[in-house]
């Protein structure tokens, strides 16, 4: 389904907007381009100063490499010479642009970009006149063009025509992609590979008569951009573009991604995950060992660039690129909450395993940071301030699959002196919030028999039962009218409100995919929330450590209305918190 942005006040870095969004994002903190001999030796930085830069490949007459950096804030195309001299910016765009390829003549440029639309089409770049034109114009994603070596064709893959399939028994989303070829002028569109497997990245042969990719199932799309990645295994496949004849180069284990031809016969490629991680080659020989990725070689086969990727921890309220010139938005740790006068709870995870978190207090400006909680083996989730800033509600344990000891709703005094367990019993309990008189909590409870959304009495422990479906992420409006939050229902997840008495349920977004995290604006006008409906920005499989890489950051009236797109890139982004007004924050 396509949908028209509505982007209001466009910008090209952080300012000062009228509002302040604190947010999550997963994925790498840094990314950098090197260049190396074609088996991975004698690598170095291809430029001088990274500006986080990746899915870099070269020009047909190898002089060139274009590459996507985020260095001036969106994600647009750059060119440089093969030394790293003459950087030249190419797109300049606050929508997504990325995956570039240049035309055998070097006058076009291909590349992917949600522009207009949100969700990724192929578009084209003329150089020399500066004028773009949408290629493929279609629902779904499309993905990594790759122009034909006589510039009539241009490859691509696509999950058009497909419909949001669910990994087994969770809420992360697979990856259905298949193969297709256009003609230049966007004509004589043709799918070259068949439903029911995934198929990337493809490249062209040299004589233009066959194209390579990767291919793999379905199911395995969710794991290999996760921690079961080196348990999947991939297959490096040519298909003869006239007869569909296909042919596998490859065989055994091995996450094997990112293949092109180095000759008639030559395939290069990446194992991404399992025995011999690295560059490989299909006539049996091993490249150099090692984390790249995206590798790309030169025409005659002879250097190959591919991006490495950092994933250190991201300073507290970095400036984060917004799409809306009304809103600034700055990274947090998970689950940031403000009190009334602008102090900041957030899930601390430095120094802890994946499933271990503790509580952190500190100044709206990340200054003065004090843990309050922690406890071993559980996470410290979901936090929330107490009206009168006394206590913080939150939920600890195990939130997600395989769920280990059941979670629990407690609170604790917000110098962290006192804390009270407020929930027990085999019920997965969590994710709660305070009532603004702060006489009630809403939370949601899990187990295989039993879900919904439950509201408790801290005082005297009574527990009242709101809903009874698979709902989360409940938030307590400002005026104590509404409670906000996500349930999959009609086989899919939506932000609803319901008073707090069980009646008035209203569903809020209605696009196909994940709309959830919703969280209130300080005047209860308004909806912070992520959402799915953008689709993947890149092929699953080439992800690292990004469950959910197509949430972006949404804002919309407590109606539904005027939904609104803060953030279009290739991370996660989710968990938004709305820093008050106050003079102690000085907003």
């Amino acid at each position: 389904m396509k949908i028209t942005l509505l982007l209001v006040g466009l910008t090209v870095m952080p300012g000062f907007g009228n509002h302040r969004i604190l947010m999550n994002r997963i994925g790498a903190s840094g990314a950098e381009l090197f260049i190396a001999n074609a088996d991975g030796s004698g690598e170095r930085k291809l430029l001088n100063t990274s500006g986080f830069d990746y899915n870099a490949s070269f020009s047909a007459d190898g002089k060139w490499i274009v590459f996507t950096s985020e260095r001036n804030g969106s994600s647009d195309i750059y060119r440089v010479q093969v030394d790293g001299s003459g950087l030249e910016r190419l797109t300049d765009d606050p929508a997504y642009d990325d995956q570039a390829s240049l035309s055998a003549d070097g006058r076009q440029l291909a590349f992917v970009s949600s522009r207009g639309s949100g969700s990724n089409d192929i578009w084209v770049l003329d150089l020399k006149t500066r004028r773009t034109r949408n290629l493929t114009d279609a629902p779904g994603g499309d993905y990594r063009p790759s122009w034909s070596p006589d510039g009539k064709w241009i490859a691509f893959s696509s999950d058009r025509d497909t419909k949001i399939q669910y990994a087994a028994g969770r809420w992360e989303h697979l990856h259905p992609v298949s193969l297709y070829i256009i003609q230049a002028e966007g004509r004589g569109l043709r799918r070259l590979t068949a439903a029911g497997k995934f198929a990337g990245s493809p490249k062209w042969s040299p004589d233009a008569k066959r194209i390579v990719f990767y291919e793999m199932s379905v199911e395995d799309t969710w794991p290999a951009r996760g921690g079961g990645a080196a348990n999947i295994v991939s297959q490096i496949i040519s298909v003869d573009v006239a007869t569909g004849k296909r042919e596998e180069h490859t065989s055994g284990a091995g996450l094997k991604v990112s293949p092109q031809f180095l000759d008639a016969e030559r395939i290069g490629y990446l194992v991404k995950a399992g025995p011999h991680p690295g560059l490989a080659f299909t006539m049996g020989e091993q490249g150099t060992a090692g984390e790249m990725r995206c590798p790309a070689w030169s025409p005659d086969g002879k250097q190959v660039v591919y991006q490495k990727l950092s994933f250190s921890r991201r300073p507290q309220n970095q400036a984060l690129f917004s799409t809306n010139a009304d809103f600034d938005l700055v990274y947090s740790e998970i689950f940031p909450a403000f009190s009334h006068e602008g102090k900041l709870v957030v899930s601390d995870r430095a120094g802890f395993q994946n499933n271990e978190s503790a509580l952190a207090v500190m100044d709206a400006d990340g200054q003065n940071a004090k843990r309050i909680f922690h406890e071993d083996g559980g996470m410290a989730f979901a936090s929330e301030w107490s009206p009168d800033e006394r206590w913080i509600v939150f939920g600890v344990g195990s939130f997600f699959i395989p769920r280990g000891k059941p979670a629990r709703v407690m609170m604790v005094r917000s110098d962290g002196s006192e804390s009270r367990e407020l929930t027990h019993g085999p019920l997965n309990s969590g994710f709660p919030s305070w009532s603004p008189d702060g006489k009630r909590i809403v939370y949601r409870v899990w187990s295989d028999s039993e879900h919904g959304l439950r509201i408790l009495n801290p005082e005297d422990g009574v527990v009242t039962k709101l809903t009874e479906d698979y709902d989360n992420f409940p938030s307590w409006s400002p005026a104590g009218d509404r409670i906000a939050f996500t349930s999959f229902r009609n086989n899919d997840f939506d932000v609803y409100t319901i008073r707090p008495d069980g009646t008035g349920l209203k569903q809020l977004t209605t696009t196909p995919g994940n709309d959830g995290h919703s969280v209130w604006s300080p005047d209860g006008k308004y909806l912070l929330f992520s959402s799915s409906r953008f689709g993947f920005k890149d092929e699953a499989p080439l992800y690292d450590r990004i469950p959910q890489p197509y949430g972006e950051l949404f804002v919309m009236k407590v109606d539904g209305s005027e939904q609104r797109p803060l953030t279009d890139n290739t991370w996660e982004d989710a968990t938004p918190a709305w820093q008050p007004q106050s003079p102690r924050n000085g907003r």
